[in-house]
């Protein structure tokens, strides 16, 4: 019972995060590792269960939601469908051993990416205001859906600074979009997931309700919070912690 305790309150927590500053899944990837699920089973339940929390947080910011850059929203919103699509199956033909060996590495590097977030989008956005081409904008979105289909860890900022290359400048919408994007990454991936029989639900069903709830809050949460700052530097210290304790393992 205790057990079942800690993972519905580290997805409240995911969904909170995940709509205000990012980096849920540094709490509910090392939950599900804790509660003895394997890793990739792990990786696959936590994307499940963060796309009600996705889908929440989407719905909360749909009027901020507008196309900008060089393709309209249909079109980048194939194209995560399409690098979800190519990520999941990644992670259905990785070994085990593989995928444990690199889920150490893949937090480090979602962990450097968040930290250093919100330089490297002031970064794009005073070198490259007008934003990209066709064909940039195409590698850009397609290679960062990729890895959300493979690998949830540090998604949002990933989508965050991959918008700012592209041509996005406002936040709001930015915010929104990365939320559908997320959302969209996870059902294509989870779709592939159950398919292959990878999801652990006996604990995706309590962990999605408690991640969906955190996620409709957070969302609210995120439109009156000037200092997530604080917060980003927090969710860093756990992502620090989490990486080198799968390093340990």
């Amino acid at each position: 019972m205790l057990s079942y305790v800690v993972l519905i309150l580290a997805g409240f927590v995911a969904g909170v995060l995940n709509a205000v500053a990012g980096g849920g899944t540094f709490i509910s990837f090392p939950a599900l590792v804790w509660f003895g699920i394997p890793p990739i089973s792990a990786n696959a339940t936590a994307t499940l269960t963060a796309l009600p929390g996705y889908f929440t947080s989407a719905w909360a910011y749909r009027k901020d939601i507008k196309p900008e850059g060089a393709l309209s929203l249909k079109a980048l919103l194939a194209l995560s469908v399409a690098g979800g699509v190519i990520g999941a199956l990644l992670l259905i033909f990785s070994s085990s051993e593989g995928f444990s060996a690199l889920v150490p590495w893949l937090l480090l590097i979602a962990t450097a990416l968040f930290a250093l977030g919100p330089y490297l989008l002031a970064a794009l956005r005073q070198r490259g205001r007008a934003g990209a081409g066709v064909g940039v904008t195409v590698l850009v979105i397609l290679s960062v859906s990729i890895y959300g289909g493979y690998f949830n860890g540090g998604l949002g900022i990933m989508l965050l600074a991959a918008f700012g290359l592209v041509g996005f400048t406002n936040l709001h919408g930015m915010n929104g979009l990365k939320n559908l994007f997320s959302a969209l990454l996870a059902l294509v991936s989870c779709v592939a997931f159950i398919a292959a029989g990878i999801i652990a639900w006996k604990v995706a069903l309590p962990m999605a309700i408690s991640t969906a709830t955190g996620g409709f809050i957070g969302a609210r949460l995120a439109r009156r919070v000037t200092r997530t700052d604080l917060l980003r530097h927090g969710i860093t210290v756990v992502g620090l912690v989490m990486t080198v304790l799968f390093f340990l393992k």
